[in-house]
Parts: structure tokens; C-alpha cells; sequence
């Protein structure tokens, strides 16, 4: 009887989730020659190629989609025969700025708690200053947020703050929508403060563009969904956008906007937190 190599698995399952070596390797906090390793052990353990791998690209292959679904369930229940040793459970509060969430929010939780089902994750989404400020006040044992370009020097020297990765903004509308030439640029954008709603406004008025805010929402979902809607355009990370809006920035003669940069900073020492952290961090580098 075969028996499986659980680090094996866990190394495969994380490649298969993040669809990259080197963000598995990430949230593992171990090399992606470790990760490889492992999952090449596996695939000779089962006689199977779990991945096609290409340069540019990692695909699970049919055996690996075939497998995968298992080797949760397998993960599962090792993580439940631990927990039911222990009735203790820890909490980990988390900020984190609505421009990096994404739409696979859902999918990472339910990673968080299948890595740590004694984990009580408590998750607060808002704009970035916001975060700052309870994360300042000890509200939050660790947030991730976003900075723009200027603000480099205020989380550089932080012996905190861990760069994860850089994320673009574009201007983006519901498809067909067309700008007039002689109206203001309608615009629906997050209610201040919010630095992409600043640098946004800030490359308008550089460019001598005239706007004028026809809508203001308290969160992406509202800002979402008045460009579903085709009442406006507005400036955000693709990752957050509603399905089916269009970037049309070259398009509607838009200045380009600059890219930012998503910082996480944490207080967390207690080892599994940090390894949750690393599962979330990696798993939204993969956008």
C-alpha cells in the first residue's frame, strides 16, 4: 500500500491553488527547488505527471485535476485529527484594503481554515489609511495595504512592512461606453481619503482633463456596480473589478496611471499565524 508524503501533498496543493511554484514556495516559507522536489516525489509516487509545466505557465495536468480534489480532503482531515487534540483557538485579526482583495477572497479564507482549522480569522476590509490607523492602534495584528508611489519612504524604513507586490490601476467602464468630447469625464469613484481616488484625480487635472463625480460609493461593490451600470468611468485594480468592464484608457485618450505598490505589515510571531499570513499574501500576489 502506497502511503502518501503529507508535505508532499501540501506542496502540490499549494502549486495547484496559486498555479505557481514560486508563490507556493512563498506561503511555505521554503525554496522553489524544495517545492519542486516534493512534487516531483509525488509524481513518481503515483506514477502520474500532476502539472504541465511550460515556461510562462503551470496547469494542472489531467491526473493533477483528478487528484487534486482528494488531496484537500486528504489535508482536511489530517488538520481535523490534529485539531481534535486541542480545544484552543487563536484569533488573527486582518486588514485589508478593498484594492487588493480580489474575487477570489472566498477561495483564500477557505484555504486560511483548511491550514489552520483552530485559526479564528477575523478579516476587515477598507481603505488603506483606515487600516493603517487600527493597525496603529493595535485594533489589527497585521494588514495589508496599498501605497502609491510617493508614499515609498513612509513604509521603506518600516520594520514591519514586507512589499508583496505591484499592482496597476487602470480606467475602466462598461463595454460601448463612449466619452463625450464636450462633457466633463463622469467619474464614480470611492469616497476620500483613498490614494487611488487621489492619484486618479491628480493625473486629470495634469492633463487638463475636466471631470466631474456623478457617483460616490463607500465601497468597491457600489463603485462596481455603477460602472456595470455604464454611468461613469472610474480608476481601479482589474483584480476588484466587476466582470465585464473593459479597460479604456488608450481608447478615450486617458492619462496612464501609475502603479502601486501592496505592503503588508504584521506583529504576528506566533508560528502558524505567520504561516497563514504568508498563505494569504501569496495567494493575492497571484491576482
Amino acid at each position: 500500500m502506497k502511503v502518501l508524503d503529507l508535505d508532499a501533498v501540501r506542496a502540490f496543493v499549494q502549486v495547484a491553488d496559486l498555479r505557481s511554484f514560486t508563490r507556493a514556495a512563498d506561503a511555505l516559507a521554503t525554496t522553489q527547488s524544495a517545492v519542486s522536489l516534493k512534487v516531483k516525489r509525488l509524481e513518481a509516487q503515483l506514477g502520474q505527471m500532476l502539472f504541465e509545466r511550460t515556461p510562462r505557465s503551470v496547469r494542472l495536468s489531467q491526473a493533477g485535476d483528478a487528484f487534486v480534489e482528494s488531496a484537500r480532503e486528504l489535508l482536511d482531515a489530517h488538520e481535523r485529527a490534529l485539531a481534535s487534540l486541542s480545544i484552543e483557538q487563536r484569533r488573527l485579526k486582518i486588514g485589508l484594503s478593498e484594492h487588493a482583495a480580489g474575487p477570489e477572497l472566498l477561495r483564500i479564507v477557505t484555504s486560511l481554515h483548511r491550514h489552520d482549522p483552530q485559526l479564528v480569522v477575523e478579516m476587515h476590509l477598507g481603505q488603506s489609511a483606515a487600516l493603517l490607523a487600527q493597525y496603529d492602534e493595535r485594533q489589527l495584528d497585521a494588514c495589508i495595504v496599498r501605497y502609491e508611489a510617493e508614499q515609498t519612504p513612509t513604509w521603506a524604513g518600516c520594520s514591519d512592512a514586507q512589499p508583496l507586490f505591484i499592482e496597476p490601476l487602470a480606467w475602466l467602464a462598461a463595454p460601448g461606453w463612449k466619452r463625450s468630447p464636450s462633457a466633463p469625464l463622469p467619474l464614480a469613484m470611492l469616497a476620500g481619503p483613498c490614494g487611488v481616488r487621489s492619484v486618479a484625480l491628480q493625473a486629470l487635472d495634469r492633463a487638463n482633463i475636466a471631470w466631474q463625480e456623478i457617483f460616490v460609493g463607500g465601497g468597491i461593490a457600489a463603485v462596481g456596480a455603477a460602472l456595470t451600470a455604464g454611468l461613469a468611468v472610474s480608476a481601479l485594480a482589474k483584480r476588484v473589478a466587476p466582470a465585464g468592464v473593459v479597460d479604456i484608457g488608450s481608447a478615450a485618450g486617458l492619462p496612464p496611471l501609475p502603479r502601486s505598490q501592496i505592503v503588508m505589515h504584521s506583529r504576528v510571531r506566533e508560528p502558524r499565524s505567520i504561516a497563514a499570513l504568508r498563505i494569504l499574501a501569496a495567494a493575492l500576489g497571484r491576482g
